[in-house]
């Protein structure tokens, strides 16, 4: 069935979208609408997704007014960044900065005239915006409003303190009042009509207007006050988290540099198109170098902080940044398939897969506004009736109201788990969604893959027995294939200045190896079973070895060995003082498993596995230890990748092992994998603390109004300071050093 994303403008609260995403899923004609507040998408699942759009915007519109609905792709030409914003006319810069309105640049600086830039920023000129939260221009409307109400507040407490004429300080308090609250109060009728009596704007309108009927005028007018700024600065701590986590990811360039010296828009060029790229340039699309060297940073891909050198040959990842020579490349994708596009479609995705505590807190939030405001309705009457204290419970029951709104839940989950997927990303780790974090956070073993998981997968000759004209023989043979031992074998021969001669009738045996006539001579290269498919005794050599004959006798061998990550041995210990249990899985033979796993460190070992036999064996690691996670690289690995309780895979790996990961390590690093842990663990952690956080306080506060300890001003700060904090709280994963 179709799936399409689009943008959601204008819509201001967590716990609206859920509703309108509760709505939606009840829609007959829809399969499954998730959205995700975080980056403000609509992720739909129907039959004709397009021909629903207006229906469901009418819906969500039923929640809250001026919500629409549009296409993701839909920016102008390219006009997207991370924040959600759309721009009319942007020029574009990679940077990351202000810009004012600049023609174009990638170095990273402050430029004086540009529109547009990936970043997520504020623009100068922004004539509208998608994401649907308050702007920068908008915020700026709402501070004199706010500044304005709160002195005359000041002056109305002032007057009523040394004056204590009524006639005065009333008018003060409606008149600030009325400035701070006119929004809320506007927004509140109209939902009222609508029915929705568990609205925010209404419970808090109810709350201050309460708080008049009794006289509490201060609590009246203070509460408005705090409320409007605590939404203020949650709003700004929200988008600010927003962007800095959309800009790390948004590298998508506007514009590419042909070698002919025009500039195209990136979306045009083609693979095969050759590009130039300047230094202080960001790689626009994924390539290979034709002419030049340089050093390039990578670290906006792969978190990896030291420089690459590359040259002829040498593959560029877009995204990363050309420090010092001018490169000319061939693009090998276009900017749809380039790493650029990847990296920000995972983690866009990656904000719509929700955890089950998200879920959860999402299901909980239905329930806890009534709850609260049937309570508040029991406080107000129950005791009123028992003590004859009206002023003093309705006062309580009205402090009940101001927290009654789950924002502070339903905002700071999902914001934890999507600075997760952006603490991730700044360190090459790309996460599928918040179940992947969610599920690793929980992982009790990790199964490696051997080759290209904790070695380089880089063969190389170790040791030659045999004449120097039995290794020219056997890399002519090894030539025409491309298995890695036989690469390994022609490199090694290629540097020693031997001349190869072209082989004939030449026959590649799977599982075997290679028959073939060169210089009229018949050659035999592999294994001990080709050896002996052809009769062939052996006076030594083992499966480790490439074996040579030379016209049915037995001529030497090459002995072939890969390399160790550098990491991979820290990288284990790491992972054993977390706790968690290692194995290797391999298809290698026993003997070479054990040597590599020696040096590492690791006791369990799974050798000779066929692809459906490491599933057999992560299932038996699984019953031992708990949930258990597989990090592997090739094409076979993608049936154990997908059966594992999180599948992970090496960036440098094949797109299948990629497609079936849950987690991709863009770094290929074995370092990768405890950080990867590390960082899930802390999504969880910080998810419950925000939890646990905001209902002990909504509690305590509670408990303390009803024992007349607490006031509607504590009320306030357990309603927008709480949420507050816990927007601060989850987007602190960004911030941790490395």
């Amino acid at each position: 069935m179709p799936r399409k994303t689009y943008i959601l403008s204008d819509l201001d609260c967590a716990n609206c979208a859920a509703k309108i995403e509760a709505k939606m899923n009840a829609h007959p004609q829809v399969e499954s609408a998730v959205i995700a507040f975080a980056t403000r998408t609509l992720h739909l699942t129907a039959e004709d997704p397009d021909a629903l759009v207006p229906e469901l915007e009418a819906l969500a519109r039923t929640v809250e007014d001026g919500v629409t609905i549009q296409e993701k792709e839909h920016h102008g030409h390219h006009d997207h960044c991370g924040c959600g914003h759309h721009h009319e006319h942007d020029d574009h810069c990679n940077c990351g900065h202000h810009h004012d309105h600049d023609d174009h640049c990638n170095c990273g600086h402050h430029h004086e005239h540009d529109h547009h830039c990936n970043c997520g920023h504020h623009h100068e000129h922004d004539h509208h915006c998608n994401c649907g939260h308050h702007h920068e221009h908008s915020e700026k409307s709402e501070l004199p409003g706010i500044l304005l109400g709160a002195a005359l507040f000041a002056a109305a407490l002032l007057t009523e303190h040394f004056l204590g004429k009524a006639w005065i300080h009333i008018p003060l308090f409606v008149a600030s009042y009325l400035i701070l609250g006119w929004e809320v109060l506007f927004t509140a009728g109209k939902n009222l009509v609508k029915g929705h009596v568990f609205d925010e704007n209404f419970l808090m309108s109810l709350a201050t207007l309460g708080a008049f009927a009794i006289g509490q005028f201060p609590e009246a007018v203070g509460v408005m006050l705090f409320y409007r700024l605590g939404e203020f600065f949650e709003h700004k701590a929200v988008e600010r988290s927003r962007s800095q986590i959309m800009e790390a990811v948004d590298l998508r360039p506007e514009t590419v540099l042909l070698a002919s010296g025009e500039t195209i828009p990136a979306a045009q060029a083609k693979p095969g198109d050759l590009l130039l790229v300047r230094p202080g340039d960001r790689i626009p699309l994924d390539g290979i170098v034709i002419e030049g060297s340089s050093r390039i940073d990578t670290a906006p891909i792969t978190g990896e902080s030291v420089p690459v050198t590359v040259g002829s040959g040498s593959q560029l990842l877009s995204g990363c940044v050309n420090l010092s020579g001018q490169l000319l490349f061939k693009a090998e994708k276009p900017l749809e398939e380039s790493m650029v596009t990847r990296i920000l479609n995972s983690v866009e995705n990656a904000a719509a897969s929700k955890p089950k505590i998200d879920r959860f807190i999402t299901r909980f939030a239905r329930i806890y506004t009534p709850i609260v405001v049937f309570s508040a309705l029991a406080v107000a009457v129950i005791p009123s009736i028992i003590t004859g204290a009206w002023h003093y419970w309705i006062y309580t029951a009205l402090s009940f109201l101001v927290m009654s709104c789950p924002c502070a839940l339903v905002l700071s989950v999902p914001l934890a788990f999507f600075s997760g997927i952006g603490a991730g990303s700044k360190s090459g780790i790309l996460f599928k969604g918040g179940l992947s974090i969610e599920a690793l956070s929980g992982v009790k073993a990790v199964a490696l893959d051997k080759t290209g998981t904790v070695t380089k997968g880089d063969f190389r000759v170790q040791e030659v027995n045999g004449s120097q004209e039995m290794l020219r023989l056997c890399a002519s043979c090894e030539k025409a294939s491309s298995h890695p031992l036989a690469l390994s074998i022609c490199a090694y021969a290629a540097d020693l200045g031997l001349e190869l001669s072209k082989a004939e009738d030449l026959e590649e045996i799977p599982g075997h190896g290679i028959r073939a006539t060169v210089d009229g001579r018949e050659l035999l290269c592999g294994n001990g079973k080709l050896m002996e498919k052809f009769g062939v005794s052996l006076t030594n050599g083992t499966d480790d070895t490439v074996l040579v004959a030379i016209d049915g006798e037995f001529a030497g061998s090459i002995t072939v060995a890969d390399t160790l990550k550098p990491d991979a041995a820290s990288a284990v210990r790491k992972l054993q003082t977390m706790g968690v249990s290692t194995a290797i899985l391999t298809g290698d033979r026993e003997e070479t498993a054990q040597a590599v796993a020696e040096k590492i460190g690791i006791a369990e070992i799974h050798a000779r596995l066929l692809p459906e036999e490491k599933l057999s064996a992560l299932q038996n690691i699984r019953s031992k230890y708990g949930p258990v996670m597989f990090v592997g690289d090739g094409i076979n690995d993608a049936p154990v990748l997908a059966g594992a309780d999180v599948g992970a895979a090496m960036g440098s790996g094949a797109d299948a092992a990629i497609e079936a990961a849950d987690v991709v390590f863009m770094t290929s690093q074995t370092s990768a994998v405890p950080k990867a842990l590390d960082i899930a663990r802390r999504t969880k952690a910080i998810a419950w603390q925000n939890v646990i956080f905001a209902l002990a306080i909504k509690l305590m506060v509670m408990v303390l109004g009803l024992l007349g300890f607490a006031s509607m001003w504590a009320a306030v700060f357990a309603d927008s300071g709480v949420a507050m904090l816990c927007v601060l709280n989850a987007i602190r994963l960004l911030y941790r050093r490395k």
